[in-house]
């Protein structure tokens, strides 16, 4: 019992750190993961114009139409928000190259911040056995269809300069 005191000191100032440092925990389903959104958002912020310009076809979206993310059931978010990290890390990120090194070192921290959160929920699903629902499934190859319909550089800038459609999501888990 002597060690309790000091652990729950320690928690209390992780919990502090997490909190001081933007930390939001969001729920995605049954995993509750905490992340900076306002970072990952202040980054992505700073490079959105250029990205958004780099985009050749505007009629277009990836991540929205036909079927929108926001339509997502609460029990398919974990199943989906790790789809979606896992789609950004392997194909967005990697494709995303400017002559900029500002956009280029942008570009890399917000992968990281995905790797991370990425990361925390896979554990999460492992330990809750998340299971994909057959809508999310659905949403998910739609998402993908329209990525792939592209050449992997415009589909690749396309996805980033719509990343704040995913974390307008992201932000409705709290």
């Amino acid at each position: 019992m002597r060690g309790s005191p000091l652990f729950l000191c320690l928690l209390s100032v992780s919990c502090w750190v997490n909190l001081a440092a933007g930390d939001k925990i969001f729920r995605f389903g049954a995993c509750r993961v905490s992340m900076s959104v306002a970072e990952i958002r202040a980054g992505f912020a700073a490079i959105k114009a250029n990205i958004q310009s780099r985009d050749p076809i505007r009629t277009l979206s990836v991540l929205s139409h036909p079927r929108s993310l926001h339509k997502v059931k609460s029990s398919d978010r974990c199943c989906v928000a790790h789809h979606l990290l896992t789609f950004y890390v392997d194909k967005v990120f990697k494709h995303c190259k400017t002559e900029d090194s500002f956009v280029n070192r942008k570009i890399s921290s917000i992968a990281n911040s995905f790797l991370s959160v990425r990361r925390k929920l896979g554990q999460c699903r492992e330990q809750n056995n998340c299971a994909c629902g057959e809508e999310s499934t659905e949403k998910f190859k739609q998402i993908l269809a329209n990525y792939e319909g592209l050449n992997v550089t415009s589909a690749a800038m396309k996805s980033l300069g719509e990343l704040d459609i995913l974390l307008d999501w992201m932000e409705k888990s709290r």
